[in-house]
């Protein structure tokens, strides 16, 4: 099934006003936009990096999302557009925005409970573990900062930069955090493997162009995709290279893992499936745009944008199309799927809710600017960030 088979529509444009950039860390801020919606419980369930899990899934089959009726619950303006996915723990919502700033809100309430500025933009998705939020900027740094105040606990340098005005190279990739170690990846042609609790470098392996994607983290091994045309597994241990694939084009969508096949998106329009064993293809899918989105992977089914416009799902085992739909603009955002419905945004401005099984629209919201963000979707809310400086969080009666 394709084409715009919309069932319930409803468009929110909405025009939030940017706020003021403070220096240093600031909290208590009143600068959210409520809208008397339902209520967010304070109990609101986690969604702790990009993706969900380490594996990079995108799937949270415990979780509930909202399907008919959505509304904005409140919106916080940041400075600039938030193309960072939002991470949800124990309450608070942690984010990045393009002012350069990492924002702690309420997920309740979109209260400001803190805000920590770096010297670049963060792009970067934070993860949050075990208090800490580790997050990169474009200032060259990795940052481990206590979830509950934003003071920094330590900073890792990601790699030199090849740019000569540029000491150190951006980390825009999100990390990736598993068993006391945070996975990375930079513009230094490089992925690295931090300690979660002093920032000291555990290992470092080449790649064969900057890392913009988020490493997948599961049995022991690290996959991750680079802007050279390769998709490289290495030991999550040392390092050490396990096996490597070129899929000829250039990868900025972040891999995701599930049932022995490693699923990525290229610049070239595919998506590939490629055995976690050997790296060999298993499968390949053409789309009509580059693939920054991200795979999702549940139950079977691959789903994943294209900067053609279209959401589409595939057979995880041999790629063949289940259904495709079509948005207005390109989908980089990266799905997630929660409840039989999959979460997506589009360039178009709306965040978009579609079946799972057939792809038929439950609902959709427009939020005033480029959405590519990835949702974050626990206890019948929506969080995610705008392309017009905002983050949102969207529920249901």
């Amino acid at each position: 099934m394709s084409g715009r088979q919309t069932r319930r529509r409803y468009l929110a444009t909405l025009g939030v006003a940017g706020a003021a950039a403070l220096a240093g860390c600031s909290n208590d801020s009143d600068d959210r936009t409520p809208t008397g919606g339902p209520s967010i419980p304070e109990s609101v369930g986690r969604w702790p990096s990009f993706g969900y899990d380490t594996a990079n899934t995108g799937a949270a089959a415990d979780e509930t999302g909202p399907t008919a009726n959505v509304i904005v619950q409140w919106g916080y303006p940041t400075g600039k557009q938030v193309f960072s996915s939002p991470a949800v723990v124990d309450g608070s919502l942690y984010v990045g925005s393009n002012d350069g700033h990492v924002y702690c809100l309420s997920a309740v309430n979109g209260a400001r409970q803190w805000r920590l500025p770096t010297e670049g933009l963060v792009r970067s998705s934070p993860a949050v573990s075990d208090g800490t939020v580790f997050v990169g900027s474009y200032d060259g740094y990795l940052y481990a900062l206590a979830a509950g105040t934003g003071e920094v606990t330590w900073r890792y340098e990601a790699g030199a930069s090849d740019n000569p005005l540029v000491d150190r190279a951006p980390v825009r990739a999100s990390p990736t955090v598993a068993d006391g170690t945070v996975y990375v990846g930079s513009d230094s042609d490089r992925v690295s493997a931090v300690s979660t609790s002093d920032g000291s470098e555990q290992w470092t392996a080449g790649t064969d162009g900057s890392v913009q994607t988020t490493p997948a983290v599961t049995g022991g091994s690290v996959y991750v995709g680079d802007n050279g045309g390769a998709v490289t597994a290495l030991s999550a241990a040392d390092g050490s290279q396990q096996w490597k694939s070129d899929v000829v084009d250039g990868v900025t969508g972040s891999p995701a893992v599930a049932d022995g096949r490693v699923y990525v998106g290229t610049d070239g329009g595919d998506v590939v499936a490629l055995s976690t064993s050997d790296g060999s293809e298993q499968w390949r899918y053409g789309t009509d745009g580059p693939v920054h989105s991200s795979p999702a992977v549940s139950e079977g089914t691959v789903y994943v944008g294209s900067d053609d416009s279209s959401v589409t799902a595939l057979s995880a085992s041999g790629g063949e199309k289940q259904w495709s739909f079509e948005t207005n603009d390109a989908v980089r955002s990266a799905p997630s799927v929660v409840g039989g419905n999959v979460y997506v945004g589009s360039d178009d401005s709306q965040l978009y809710i579609l079946s799972a099984g057939d792809g038929t629209v439950q609902w959709e919201l427009s939020t005033g600017g480029p959405v590519s963000s990835s949702p974050a979707v626990v206890d019948n809310v929506v969080f995610v960030g705008s392309g017009n400086g905002n983050v949102y969080a969207m529920t249901a009666p």
